[in-house]
């Protein structure tokens, strides 16, 4: 009797299936955020920050939790990539991190005199962009570094996760305001390799979190330079001018050979890092011999 109300074992391997678990943590985890943001919005009004920014760090909660559950109840162990040990500290270093990286980008397209300010706005431009760099870098790691990368990487390792979850995190940022298949490319070189080899680092999400926030915010919040192709108003306002592979366009500094070089150094030192320390991830067909 008891056995008839068991899952069956194919059942079980089926869920197990490194696509399966691909598939339902990253719809399952996008349905949370989606259900919950929009439940947010019918109750928070547009226009009271401190209440939007309370609800913003809620939504991240509960993704959060949503990932903890989906790696409890489906992979049956400990959520070590989330754990508490250092995570404080992993993501002040990821925030200083991204924004020493944008703040370099930045200096270098001033320096060659594509990136122009014009004025200054109120203090009061940082909120919008705060909220999108939280809910951004929380979201987004956990679904293409905490469920893409690091489930790929337990099957084909690590070279060939690190390529395939660049590659698609680049390409869906086509579907962008100002897209274009340079800027899209851009962010796999730059984003892809740098915010998997951090996560490589340290095996834990924290130190990626960080770097992502801070380079959302910072270019967005303070220096006025379109995120992603969507246009920001920041404390500086900001003009991009020249070539857009020197100045990344209307796509934003990021579209630019500067970021892309800036942020692929980093990523290079932390995949080496990585290697150094023994990090990286065998495919299963050479780990069986």
């Amino acid at each position: 009797m008891s056995e008839s109300i068991q899952p069956s074992n194919k059942f079980m391997k089926f869920l197990q299936f490194p696509v399966t678990r691909i598939f339902l943590g990253f719809f399952g985890l996008l349905l949370v955020y989606s259900l919950f943001s929009f439940g947010i919005s019918q109750i928070v009004g547009r226009d009271a920050i401190w209440i939007n920014l309370l609800s913003v760090f809620i939504t991240a909660a509960v993704i959060l939790l949503a990932y903890y559950g989906f790696v409890r109840l489906l992979e049956k162990r400990a959520v070590s990539e989330l754990s508490l040990s250092n995570a404080g500290s992993e993501v002040a270093g990821g925030v200083l991190i991204g924004a020493l990286l944008f703040s370099v980008t930045i200096g270098i397209l001033w320096l060659l005199g594509y990136y122009h300010v014009t004025g200054t706005n109120m203090w009061t431009e940082i909120f919008p962009w705060l909220i999108l760099a939280i809910i951004s870098g929380v979201s987004e790691e956990l679904i293409f570094r905490g469920i893409l990368f690091r489930i790929i990487e337990e099957s084909l390792g690590t070279w060939i996760a690190l390529t395939i979850s660049a590659l698609i995190f680049g390409l869906l940022h086509l579907a962008n305001p100002n897209a274009t298949l340079w800027g899209a490319i851009a962010i796999a070189i730059e984003a892809g390799i740098l915010l998997a080899a951090a996560y490589m680092y340290t095996r834990r999400l924290w130190l990626p979190i960080g770097i992502h926030f801070a380079w959302n915010f910072v270019q967005g919040a303070i220096f006025g330079v379109a995120v992603s192709g969507n246009e920001a108003k920041g404390l500086l306002q900001s003009t991009l001018s020249g070539p857009s592979l020197f100045s990344g366009g209307d796509f934003g500094a990021e579209g630019s050979i500067s970021a892309v070089l800036v942020c692929l150094s980093a990523g290079i030192y932390f995949v080496w890092k990585s290697h150094q320390q023994g990090k990286f991830v065998k495919p299963y067909w050479k780990r069986s011999k």
